[in-house]
């Protein structure tokens, strides 16, 4: 149901801004995207993120490849797969992390891709 909004200044298009200030109110889903973003504040795991994107990798040749300690890379990858970006499997005692097949990782691939070719142009 849409609200009444009492607008200062009306540009013709009062209806419309009523429906979007109701999807608005639901802060849930504005903080599950901030959320996603912030995982990929941090530069390291948008590198992680975004090798992932392009292969599977396990903790110690992601620290290798990174050159970080293996905790720190252990750390990164709980936060990308707590927020679903990635996803992991087990072969004995390896654990093998890829990046994830959801719409959302999938968007973020195609927008690290997009911003990465720029920045190699």
């Amino acid at each position: 149901m849409t609200k009444k909004i009492q607008l200062p200044h009306h540009h013709g298009e009062d209806s419309r801004i009523e429906q979007l200030a109701d999807q608005l109110s639901d802060l849930g889903q504005f903080q599950d995207v901030a959320d996603i973003f912030k995982q990929l504040g941090d530069p390291t795991r948008v590198r992680i993120f975004w090798l992932l994107c392009n292969c599977e990798e396990c903790v110690i040749n992601l620290s290798a490849i990174l050159n970080i300690s293996s905790p720190a890379a252990s750390h990164h990858l709980r936060l990308l797969r707590d927020s679903k970006l990635i996803t992991s499997r087990r072969d004995g005692k390896e654990v093998y992390y890829k990046a994830s097949e959801t719409k959302e990782s999938l968007l973020l691939r195609q927008m690290l891709e997009v911003l990465i070719g720029k920045i190699s142009d």
